[in-house]
Formats: C-alpha cells, sequence, structure tokens
C-alpha cells in the first residue's frame, strides 16, 4: 500500500541537538508523574516515505524528550515491506520493540489477536487517547490499541487548469457520478486523460475500493461481514465498486497503461499535468501543489452512485504508534507518546512537516492554503467516514481485490465475475481461518456505529 524505501537507522540531526538545549522550557506537563528516568526505549517507525520531513521531526522530538526525561529512545525507520512482517517476528521472538508504527485496522490487529499490542486504556487516560483520534479501527473489545500520529485522509484530486481547458467548472468539482461521467467526457474530448492510475503493484485498486464499496454500507461493520461472509460479495450493491470501474475503463476514461505501471508513477502522471484528476492521500497533496501550482490543485469526495449511509462522505485514516506487549518500559513508553501530542510537538508537525495532526485540541486556523483548508474542514475535522479497506484480510488483498481490479481493466472480468470471486476468496479465508472469523465477528459488533 506504500512506496517502498530503503531502511535505514536515524541519527540525530545537529539541528536536533541543538533544539535539545529548548527542552526544559517545552511541555514538561506532557509527562506524567512518577516516570522512571535512565530507560532506554526502542522505537520502530514509518512514515518518511509518504511524509518527507518526518524523519527531521522525529529526531528532534527525541532529542527533547531525551533531555527533559533522562530516558532514551533509538528510532529505526522501517522499510515498508516489512513494518508488519518484521513487527510480528519479532514479537514471536520475544524480541520486540518497546513502540512500533501501526498502520489502522487490520494492518494492527491482527497483532492485537496475536497477543502482540499492549491495551494502551491502563497506561494512558481516555481524554488523552480520545484526543490523539486514532479512529474506531483501533479499538477491539473496548481496548484502544493505538494513539493516532498524523492524519491520512484519502481523497481525489483535479487540475483546475484541465478543467478550465475542458470547459469545466473548476470550482465545482462534480458531485455525483452522472456529473462525474459527463466531465471526464468533456476532458476527454479536449484530449486530456481524464483519471490517471497505476494498478501494477495493487494499492489503486485498494483506494478504488474503499473509496467505491464504501457508498453501498452503512457502517464500517458491513465491511467486516462482507470479509468474513456474513454478507455476500454476490449481490449487485457489493460488486456495484467494479461494475463502475469497468465502466470507467470501457469509456477510455483512465490511461491505457494503468494495469503495467505502479501506484506513485500513476500519481507522477497527474503532477506532470497529464491527467485530470487521480486518487490520492493528503500527505502526498503539498508536493502535487509543488508540481502543479497551489492554486491548480483542487480536491473532492469520489462522486455518489450508491445508497449507503457512507456514500459521499469523506474518508479519514491516520497512522499510529502502539506499544508493545513485550514492553518493560510502559510506562516510559506511554510517556514518550503524551510528549509526542504536546501543544508544542503538534504544531511542530504541521510548522515543519506540512502535515496534518490528529489531535482533536489542535487549532486547524492556522492553515492558509486554500486547498489544504478544505482537507482540514471536510477530511479531518468533518462529519467523515473510516477506510474501510483497512479491514481486509491479507488473502482477500492479493485474491480478490487486487485480482478482481486487474482483470476488469484488462476486460477478463465484469463487475459481476468480480463479485463472484469476492465470494470464493472470502469462503476460501473463512473455512482456512475460523479463529480469525470469530475476531472478526466480535470486531464487526465492536464497529456496528
Amino acid at each position: 500500500m506504500r512506496p517502498i524505501s530503503r531502511r535505514h537507522m536515524l541519527k540525530m540531526s545537529a539541528g536536533a541537538v541543538a533544539a535539545a538545549s529548548l527542552a526544559p522550557l517545552l511541555a514538561r506537563s506532557a509527562m506524567a508523574q512518577d516516570v522512571p528516568t535512565g530507560q532506554s526505549l526502542d522505537f520502530w517507525w514509518w512514515g518518511e516515505q509518504e511524509a518527507p520531513g518526518l524523519e527531521a521531526w522525529l529526531d528532534q522530538s527525541v532529542a527533547l524528550y531525551q533531555e527533559m526525561s533522562g530516558n532514551t529512545v533509538t528510532p529505526t525507520l522501517q522499510d515498508t515491506s516489512v513494518v508488519i512482517s518484521e513487527f510480528q517476528t519479532a514479537s514471536a521472538a520475544n524480541a520486540a520493540p518497546d513502540l512500533q508504527f501501526l498502520w489502522n485496522g487490520i494492518y494492527h490487529m491482527e497483532s492485537v489477536w496475536f497477543g502482540y499490542l499492549e491495551p494502551l486504556n491502563n497506561l494512558l487516560d481516555e481524554a488523552f487517547l480520545a484526543k490523539t483520534n486514532a479512529t474506531p479501527l483501533s479499538v477491539y473489545q473496548g481496548q484502544q490499541y493505538r494513539t493516532g500520529w498524523y492524519s491520512v485522509p484519502l481523497l481525489w484530486v483535479y487540475n483546475k487548469a484541465l478543467f478550465d481547458s475542458a470547459g469545466l467548472d473548476a470550482d465545482n468539482p462534480p458531485t455525483t457520478w452522472d456529473e462525474f461521467m459527463a466531465a471526464n467526457e468533456k476532458l476527454k474530448t479536449a484530449g486530456v486523460t481524464p483519471i490517471t492510475g497505476g494498478l501494477k503493484d495493487g494499492p489503486w485498486g485498494e483506494w478504488f475500493m474503499g473509496h467505491a464499496t464504501g457508498q453501498n454500507l452503512d457502517s464500517p461493520a458491513d465491511a467486516v461481514n462482507l470479509f468474513i461472509g456474513s454478507l455476500d460479495w454476490r449481490e449487485p450493491k457489493y460488486y456495484e465498486a467494479w461494475d463502475r470501474l469497468a465502466e470507467l475503463w470501457n469509456a477510455g476514461y483512465l490511461n491505457d497503461d494503468m494495469n503495467s505501471i505502479d501506484l506513485y508513477p500513476g500519481i507522477d502522471l497527474f503532477g506532470a499535468g497529464q491527467g485530470a484528476m487521480t486518487q490520492i492521500v493528503g500527505p502526498l497533496v503539498p508536493a502535487q501543489q509543488a508540481l502543479l501550482g497551489a492554486e491548480n490543485v483542487g480536491v473532492m469526495t469520489f462522486p455518489v452512485f450508491g445508497t449507503g449511509a457512507m456514500a459521499g462522505k469523506p474518508i479519514f485514516d491516520n497512522q499510529g504508534i502502539g506499544i508493545s506487549s513485550q514492553s518493560q518500559n510502559k510506562e516510559v513508553a506511554a510517556d514518550f507518546l503524551r510528549f509526542l501530542h504536546s501543544p508544542e510537538r503538534i504544531d511542530a508537525i504541521w510548522n515543519e512537516v506540512a502535515q496534518f495532526p490528529t489531535d482533536t485540541d489542535w487549532d486547524g486556523s492556522v492553515v492558509t492554503d486554500p486547498t489544504l483548508q478544505a482537507i482540514w474542514s471536510g477530511w479531518i475535522n468533518g462529519p467523515t467516514v473510516p477506510y474501510i479497506s483497512n479491514l481486509m484480510p491479507t488473502l482477500f488483498w492479493t485474491d480478490a481485490m487486487f485480482v478482481n481490479s486487474q482483470k476488469i481493466i484488462s476486460g477478463e472480468f465484469t463487475g459481476e465475475q468480480a463479485g463472484e470471486n469476492a465470494a470464493a476468496v472470502t469462503a476460501r479465508w473463512a473455512e482456512q481461518n475460523p479463529d480469525l472469523v470469530e475476531n472478526y465477528t466480535i470486531w464487526a459488533e465492536d464497529l456496528g456505529l
């Protein structure tokens, strides 16, 4: 789902060392009382890959915290391909880090079910956990297993200049499917590729499914019930997302080579002005503004075709951090999380990295760019829905979502055939994993929002 980057160890930057001298002035209230000193924490993290500048922010945060608390934090930046597997392998060997970066939903919930993650409710107070806004997908049987870190809204961006050239209203992007298809036709007629994407590595299909399948669902619990077979993918409303993808492809509204390029090269086509729209995550929007000019990048929700309660609502997700159940310094780990959410550190993640903090008490009025303000007010601070693709089992990702997306684009599948395949994969997974089905069933009850 995320771009691959070389794994490396973080090193203390000279700027962070200098900033450490300011530590006594910063956020002493963030520390809990009676936290041990002279302790060491290992923190395996991810995020520089999608939010450039996060490494320097973390360097500085570590330096400040060490100066203030007398505890040591050693961060290790992980490669995208091993974020989940390396933590689980280390946990199985009783060699886990104290703190672990965690994607949302099933990406960390399996580690919960394995017993590798510590519930945070006994380490951090409820008000703090609530304000980090980790989303309902981070909760199992009333226990929260992640704090939020920085926001990752899922949205669509469009090129206002290309909209203007096609005679479209760049200030009012399409909101319904009919308007969307009409806009695509005008763009195509004007010689513009309406939508760019790259499906070779799979995540584009995951993002599309998250935007489109959710439109016929009333809550994330419906998604869980689809993934365990309690609801049936063969019902037209549940495979309609793939019908709509086929409609876009058959009309010639997607780049011809999307099955042979990866997610990020597909986004690069948009940034190069070679397409009018693309799917994206919030952390990548500033880079598109830098390429096209901030005034030329607009944001929109995926146009509505479905009738579920989740249709038309912006999708909010975030990256987070959890504490290993094997940590010998859980109180110190919890204190470090408090420090990362102190007012100074929250402000710095915006001011220095241009990333939205997840904290509900952060004042987003400091965001002056109109496009970024629209993201803040609509996708982060407005009425949103969770990202349902965070709920799919690994087998569904590889054998259903990925296969269906590519075969729709190659012309081998209709939407109905994609639904048949999804149902077959779901049944196979459920038969192979009865214990996980039980856990998912409990999770669905938790998510019955």
